[in-house]
């Protein structure tokens, strides 16, 4: 059997057995229990500028290679967002050849798109409110061209020249108003922008997102659904739980995303003692059957309460598509133990790719890719494939291969072991 060499951060070395490619096999129809879209990253031509600060020169037929191949498992692609290093390398001419060349290939494969529409065209750090509002209508028309869904972004520029919630509901109101399709809105947390700080006019999610209620109460007919990245699960089910009958909830959370895509089916109910007296309940406490499992926290306690799940919108389902399509085909199939077996290694690998600081996640999406032979280097427009140390990627090998997420173990190997040689390390 072949072995994976592996860099800790300590410096030492360590072997590990290489597993077998998953049995994993493309639908033969539409995914049907839920709606997934991977969120795309891009590929820049190898011998272009890629260093801080050069334009995005990008390679079309491995960035749109990558698009038909989540296409062909059944997952939909959200392109221009954060995964395509918006706002960290990807700037606005780029962006809009982006999404009207990402909208060309959904047509030609029948999938879905969405794409990002923001305000970050515009050069200006500081603007109006009523310039934000003209910024995001420009890229919204013309996302509504190309014929992609549009994904409303939370806006740099609006965090900085909001005065409080009121600035938001009118922002969002003047937007959603000229919209000609309903859009999904994105809540993107610190974690991801440290720029977003007091989203929605508040710093605790709990009052920001009763301002996103809100907005999206207002204007049901415009609001197709809501795609948070917080990273806390018990924001995520607080805000599903409230919206509105027919807007979607598409989980960001690439921390939690096994659960909030689909909570262990409810317990039987325990079946009620013979009598309330004291030997009774105290049989009932030695034997559990008084009470529910036990689980690890508030929010997994608060997911089984809600008894509802999320679809996705996720950059980790880019990093592991063939096992995301997988895992919802279990869904469609109504095996619930099956979904957890394929989908629950991989959030660890998940919780690696997307570690603090988590911006940098991109580089770990772009990292598996190259591995699994969607791009001929492991490379990254404004030079990001550097912000990650090789213990970190080492990392990824690691629970890539042991979530298999490795779509091609063998070529993975090679070229992890090629890529530790040119580091000095013997393997």
């Amino acid at each position: 059997m072949s072995t994976l060499r592996l860099l800790r951060a300590t410096g030492d070395l360590a072997d590990v057995d290489l597993n077998d490619l998953g049995a994993y096999v493309r639908p033969t129809g539409p995914l049907r229990s839920r709606v997934a879209y991977a969120a795309a990253h891009v590929v820049p031509k190898v011998h272009a500028d890629n260093t801080p600060g050069q334009p995005a020169d990008i390679d079309w037929d491995s960035t749109l290679a990558f698009r038909r191949n989540v296409y062909s498992w059944g997952l939909g692609v959200a392109d221009a967002m954060d995964t395509a290093q918006r706002n960290m390398g990807l700037d606005a001419a780029a962006t809009r050849e982006l999404i009207s060349r990402s909208a060309e290939v959904a047509r030609e494969e029948g999938g879905s798109v969405v794409v990002g529409v923001n305000t970050d065209h515009v050069a200006d750090s500081h603007i109006s409110i009523e310039q934000v509002i003209a910024a995001y209508l420009e890229q919204l028309h013309f996302t509504e061209e190309q014929g992609a869904g549009p994904v409303l972004m939370a806006s740099r520029h609006l965090a900085r020249v909001a005065t409080g919630p009121e600035d938001y509901r009118r922002v969002y109101r003047e937007v959603l108003s000229r919209a000609s399709v309903p859009v999904v809105l994105h809540w993107l947390g610190t974690a991801f922008d440290p720029e977003l700080k007091g989203y929605f006019g508040a710093d605790d999610w709990q009052s920001a997102s009763a301002v996103l209620l809100e907005i999206i109460e207002e204007n049901p007919d415009r609001v197709a659904g809501v795609k948070m990245s917080l990273l806390n699960a018990e924001s995520e089910i607080s805000v599903r739980s409230r919206l509105p009958e027919g807007v979607r909830m598409f989980t960001g959370d690439d921390f939690n995303y096994v659960a909030l895509l689909a909570p262990a089916p409810a317990p039987a109910p325990a079946p009620a003692p013979a009598s309330d007296s004291p030997s009774a309940r105290d049989a009932a406490e030695r034997t559990g059957s008084a009470r529910t499992e036990a689980v690890p926290s508030t929010a997994t306690r608060a997911l089984g309460e809600d008894r509802g799940y999320s679809d996705a919108l996720l950059g980790a389902f880019a990093a592991i598509t063939p096992v995301a399509s997988a895992a919802i085909q279990a869904l469609d199939a109504s095996d619930h133990a099956r979904y957890l077996e394929i989908l629950g290694p991989t959030e660890e690998l998940s919780r690696q790719v997307f570690a603090a600081p988590t911006f940098y996640y991109k580089t770990g999406v772009a990292f598996l890719s190259w591995l699994n032979g969607h791009q001929p280097a492991f490379q990254m427009v404004g030079g990001l494939h550097s912000a990650r140390s090789l213990p970190h990627l080492s990392r990824i090998v690691e629970l890539a291969n042991a979530s298999l997420a490795l779509e091609d173990p063998d070529l993975a190997r090679q070229r992890w072991h090629g890529m530790l040689r040119l580091n000095g390390v013997d393997a």
